[in-house]
């Protein structure tokens, strides 16, 4: 404060001359300004008389400013403090404020204590002599799930987000930080994995981000579904980077931009990227760290020694997640490879886990081990499961029977046609026993793995051997004169295929009587080019994916059919191209055509109807031609050996896996039976194939089907379009059928 601006000396200030004075004063009075106030502000004290150190901030408000008190109450009421213009909006509990480092304790990013809070980590309780020594810069904080996904976690949701956080930082396993989640499919493994890795970008016990970047690789048919699972649940807090498309310079400035970047601020802290794409372009992510990786559908990474797999483990990346909704086949180098993937060197070193555990398990197995053979290798079987189990966790569908509707699952077997018969029979005499010559001299070759082939899509329909029969192939001499007169391949007969037969009438009556969706699974593009001609003949709607279909188009087609308001009735899928992770919630039956080897590539497929967010009661059709090689394939599938690989992956590996007598069996057509399948079972609860006996009550869909409902005719069936669709005409010899659960427990 200025001297002149005193109090004590606002009184005695003489009168400014003014301006409009003698030219002579000007000089003068410029000298003296700047010693004196100015003049309103000296006018605004003048007139009051009072002592010196008097207060005069009342008087100066009402006197000099000429406000009545009337006017002051209402200024008083109007000047309100400044609120934000947001509805219902509350500001922080912690009161933070923009720009401003508070001083005192750390603080946690949400309220731990909140009701319904998923905390992950709880800082340990300190006595009152620790606290006191402790740094308030060092202090641990609780690490609290964001309550926008904590609020829509089901309860074995949040077990598995716990899970995967303690293994990820380490705390299952000291020095690992690696997992499997192995939920089965529709369980929310998406979901899960976005609710950790959201709380590892934003928190730590540190009260710093855990990771500063993510990388998500799945197949190429989910990237979409990804990104839209990101913006769904967390909207704008986070801008992913979905690389599905674009030129190789485009693809790789992509990356190298994300691998670049750096600090707190990262424009696209998540990558979703396909597998594909990630192995041509690992040379780009292999120059950075990343904190985080993803492997969706991980059961492709169950071979150590494939590109894709030595592309993964070169990223520096030391927390690994691998998703797999399929169960775990039972060999145990697939559960090393895996295992080593994700946590590697908990089990030594190929080499040592081959001496450790797979030797002394396998001959412990083996109907030859003497006792203390089999001791041993029960031993070392507990021994693995114990160090496996740490970091492998796995619930199944039983979980969604709370909150999904009822399923019903129907394995119907179809008898052949007059035509399909003969030509079967020609084919197994012409080449079944070359197929047999070489099965025992070891030596697998492309025309017998083509002729199981031919088999299987003959049991399809004769149409999809036709070319084979024009060109008079080695084995399909002649058979082009038991096609009818006229023959064409332009349209499609149902009528020369009794899976079709079947199909064409599980169809009409669905299409006729309600406003169901229907899925169609096939192995082979071929069908679903019958398919689509069928469609066309009885004028439905329909929509295709296959392999040959671009990502992009393959969301849009998704998201179209999904939507109730759409006309498509049938969604065709190729099992190869789109069987993993799509959602086809909007179709509520499924019919799978043909069986694969492989039954996790069934399973797969036959889940993506029943899955979260479906309303509907849900009905899954497997079609099986009776007393053929599709009954023996889907036999395999249900006696699995234990630790072993008799399930195979592809075909090339079928002669291997079976011995003459079985391959003999294999290319047998059984003519005289209702269902091959239920004849091996010999099943106590049917009386020359009349169920007389129920299933037990605690069985269900997932039980062995020797337990399910076993059915020659249509008394006991509950599903009304399998009834309609069964007349005498129709070639069903038998199904087995079962539910999911009784009822749904909870509304959906």
């Amino acid at each position: 404060m200025r001297r002149s601006h005193a109090p004590s000396r606002l009184c005695v200030i003489p009168k400014r001359k003014s301006l409009d004075s003698d030219d002579n004063d000007i000089q003068h009075t410029k000298l003296r300004r700047n010693s004196l106030p100015d003049s309103k502000f000296q006018n605004k004290f003048l007139p009051v008389h009072r002592k010196p150190l008097d207060n005069i901030q009342n008087v100066t408000e009402n006197v000099c400013d000429g406000i009545s008190s009337h006017e002051a109450f209402i200024r008083k009421i109007l000047s309100k403090p400044f609120k934000v213009p947001i509805p219902n909006y509350k500001g922080s509990s912690l009161n933070k404020a923009l720009g401003v480092r508070r001083n005192g304790a750390r603080q946690p990013l949400h309220d731990p204590f909140e009701e319904g809070a998923l905390v992950l980590y709880i800082p340990p309780e300190l006595s009152a002599h620790d606290q006191l020594k402790l740094d308030v810069e060092k202090q641990l904080v609780h690490v609290v799930v964001d309550p926008v996904l904590s609020k829509v976690l089901r309860p074995h949701q949040r077990e598995g987000v716990k899970f995967m956080y303690d293994c990820v930082t380490g705390t299952q396993i000291p020095e690992s930080f690696g997992c499997i989640m192995a939920d089965e499919m529709g369980l929310g493994k998406t979901l899960q994995c976005i609710t950790l890795t959201w709380t590892l970008l934003r928190q730590s016990p540190d009260c710093c981000p855990t990771i500063d970047k993510a990388v998500i690789v799945c197949p190429s048919s989910l990237v979409k579904n990804w990104y839209n699972e990101i913006s769904k649940w967390l909207g704008n807090k986070i801008n992913a980077l979905a690389v599905d498309s674009g030129s190789k310079d485009e693809i790789d400035r992509n990356l190298s931009h994300f691998m670049q970047q750096k600090g707190r601020r990262i424009c696209n802290p998540v990558l979703i990227i396909s597998y594909e794409t990630f192995r041509l372009h690992a040379y780009v992510l292999h120059k950075g760290e990343v904190g985080l990786v993803i492997c969706d559908e991980g059961h492709r990474l169950k071979n150590c020694e494939n590109q894709t797999y030595q592309a993964l483990t070169g990223l520096n990346c030391k927390r690994r997640i691998l998703l797999s909704g399929t169960p775990i086949q039972n060999d145990l180098l697939e559960y090393f490879s895996l295992i080593h993937f994700v946590n590697k060197g908990i089990l030594g070193t190929a080499q040592e886990f081959k001496r450790k555990f797979e030797t002394p398990i396998l001959r412990g197995r083996d109907s030859t081990a003497t006792d203390d053979e089999h001791k041993k290798g029960t031993e070392k079987l507990q021994e693995l499961a114990t160090v496996v189990n740490k970091c492998i966790i796995r619930r199944t569908q039983a979980l969604l029977t709370q909150y999904l509707p009822v399923k019903i699952e129907e394995v119907i077997c179809v008898e052949l046609t007059p035509l399909q018969k003969l030509m079967y029979q020609r084919l197994v005499q012409s080449k079944a026993d070359e197929c047999l010559m070489k099965a025992e001299e070891g030596k697998a070759t492309a025309g017998s793995l083509s002729f199981i082939t031919q088999l299987k899509k003959l049991c399809n329909h004769p149409d999809l051997i036709y070319d084979k029969c024009i060109e008079e192939a080695d084995g399909f001499e002649g058979m082009i004169d038991l096609y009818p007169r006229g023959h064409s391949l332009k349209t499609v007969k149902p009528e020369l295929s009794g899976k079709f037969l079947v199909l064409d009438c599980l169809l009409a009556v669905i299409k006729s009587t309600s406003s169901d969706k229907v899925v169609l699974v096939s192995n082979y593009t071929q069908t679903l080019d019958l398919f689509e001609k069928l469609c066309r003949l009885r004028g439905y709607l329909f929509v295709r994916l296959d392999g040959s279909m671009t990502i992009k188009k393959r969301a849009k087609i998704v998201e179209s059919f999904n939507n109730p308001t759409s006309a498509e009735f049938i969604f065709m899928l190729s099992s190869k191209a789109g069987g993993c992770g799509l959602n086809l919630i909007g179709a509520n039956r499924l019919v799978m055509f043909d069986p694969d080897w492989n039954p996790a590539n069934d399973d797969q497929a036959m889940a993506r109807c029943w899955r979260d967010g479906q309303k509907k009661q849900c009905f899954i059709y497997r079609l099986l031609a009776t007393g053929t090689i599709e009954e023996k394939i889907f036999q395999r599938q249900a006696h699995k050996k234990a630790l072993s690989s008799c399930v195979v992956d592809k075909e090339e590996d079928v002669e291997r896996h079976f011995s003459r007598d079985e391959l003999k069996d294999l290319f047998r057509l059984n003519e005289q039976t209702r269902s091959d399948t239920h004849d091996k079972f010999k099943c106590r609860r049917c009386v020359n194939n009349i169920q007389v006996k129920p299933p037990p009550e605690d069985s269900d869909c997932n039980s062995d089907l020797s337990l399910w409902q076993h059915s020659t005719d249509k008394k006991g069936l509950n599903d009304l379009v399998l009834k309609g669709a069964w007349n005498p005409d129709t070639p069903i010899s038998f199904i087995f059928h079962h539910h999911s659960h009784e009822k749904q427990r909870v509304t959906v």
